[in-house]
């Protein structure tokens, strides 16, 4: 295999030793939307405001393969997927400048037949002390030794469980909780499932109810939209899995897994897998559900786009143990699409619009209200992906333009802005991340280093 090419700017040798300290300090963000799967990081120190041509660029990587992938970072490495050629790959590349420490083939690259992201993967790898869990476009779930690449253990979901590989195919990132690994296979008999993370082996794997809707609010949710999760026929459906990730959270001290679907929002039990609560309304009628779930002070709150928007429930626990999903609100004021979204001192940040285009957004996260709308200003043209670190919002506009956002309910606040080089033609998907005083950009086969704490 060929290797990956790495060219390191002077600013590399300029701001080696910073950063190198600041790796001592700063947080890694080892999983999807970083340490706590909500897209914050816990840096400090960084750049406030942004010279006009944008941070300094630390080092770039060249020919790592094609993908929508967002890279983990933790004790050094950089841990990302891509299809290279006709092999689907993990890759590890050191923190330092880039180079690369192993790649590992996972199996054929996967053909997807619907054009949009067909590149290569989209999973962010999940790093769990010396192993690192990923899941392919088509489903094939591997561990994989972080020190040489060597993998551990590999399952195909569809084999296994019966899942049918979304339109999109599978896009999520698996979630390492404890002893087990939770992933959507979306089949029949298995919608979401613990795998043991030491050797794959099935822990349990739970059934999505068929529950119609006059029977859907005793069961703890609203509106069973055709019943078991895929089978209406939608796009993005497949079966039952969509396209987000699971959260983990803790609610009446019982831990849940929270999951957007292919039809619902939904809360199963930890322990044994047990179907505990649904709400259709987040779920968009294409099947086409991509934003992780946002759980706060016993509420969840979830959105799609094509016209389905937003809802946030309310949970609640009966004497017997069951759960209920009250809802709170459901409106069309956030329809997110796969940008992902933040909360931040009661206030959600979020990009709203489809394949219309869309632009930034802020809500009061209890009462649903729009804050304000950057749609109103600047039209429909700056849809895009969010991160957070350090009292600043990094937003990748789908154009591949970087935004520094101070977050400010009141009003829109910019400090700073800049396109990386050679921009490729098509839409820039991936998420920003920001790991030890580094920002990092993926753009399909490139990966950008910039250096953003302060001096």
């Amino acid at each position: 295999m060929k290797d990956a090419r790495c060219t390191t700017t002077l600013w590399a040798h300029l701001l080696l030793p910073c950063l190198v300290c600041a790796a001592v300090y700063a947080g890694d963000w080892p999983q999807w939307q970083g340490p706590d799967r909500n897209a914050i990081s816990k840096e400090k120190g960084l750049l406030q405001e942004w010279p006009d041509e944008g941070p300094p660029l630390a080092w770039r990587v060249d020919e790592l393969g094609g993908g929508d992938s967002a890279p983990a970072i933790a004790d050094g490495r950089i841990f990302l997927m891509a299809n290279r050629g006709d092999e689907e790959v993990v890759w590890a590349l050191s923190e330092k400048d880039g180079s690369e420490i192993w790649v590992t083939p996972l199996g054929p690259a996967f053909r997807q037949r619907a054009s949009q992201g067909k590149e290569g993967p989209g999973c962010t790898p999940t790093v769990d002390g010396e192993r690192l869990y990923v899941e392919g476009l088509g489903g094939n779930v591997a561990c994989l030794q972080v020190k040489d690449g060597k993998i551990i253990w590999q399952i195909s979901m569809t084999e296994t469980f019966g899942g049918r590989v979304p339109m999109w195919s599978y896009r999520e990132s698996p979630l390492v909780d404890g002893d087990k690994v939770i992933v959507t296979p979306g089949g029949e008999d298995a919608i979401i499932v613990a795998l043991n993370k030491l050797t794959g082996e099935t822990i349990w794997k739970s059934k999505l109810p068929d529950t119609p809707a006059a029977e859907s609010e005793a069961s703890g949710g609203f509106g069973g939209r055709g019943g078991f999760g895929g089978r209406r026929g939608g796009f993005g459906g497949g079966g039952g899995a969509a396209y987000a990730s699971v959260i983990a959270i803790d609610f009446e001290g019982q831990r849940q897994y929270v999951q957007l679907l292919s039809n619902t929002l939904a809360g199963f039990a930890a322990s044994d897998g047990k179907f505990l609560w649904r709400y259709d309304p987040p779920a968009n009628r294409m099947g086409i559900n991509c934003s992780t779930a946002i759980y706060h002070d016993g509420m969840v709150f979830a959105s799609s786009a094509y016209g389905a928007g937003c809802g946030l429930v309310k949970l609640s626990k009966d004497t017997d143990g069951t759960v209920k999903a009250e809802e709170v609100y459901a409106n069309t004021d956030m329809q997110n699409h796969h940008g992902g979204m933040i909360l931040l001192a009661g206030y959600l940040y979020g990009a709203s619009g489809g394949n219309e285009g869309g632009a930034l957004v802020c809500l009061d996260f209890k009462t649903g209200k729009v804050m304000w709308d950057q749609r109103q200003s600047v039209g429909r043209r700056a849809k895009g992906s969010l991160a957070f670190a350090d009292g600043r919002l990094y937003y990748r506009m789908e154009d591949g333009t970087l935004v520094l956002i101070e977050p400010d309910p009141k009003q829109y606040v910019e400090h700073g802005r800049f396109m990386q080089p050679d921009r490729t033609r098509l839409p820039a998907w991936s998420h920003p991340v920001i790991a030890n005083g580094k920002l990092y950009v993926r753009d399909q086969d490139l990966l950008f280093c910039y250096a953003v704490k302060a001096k």
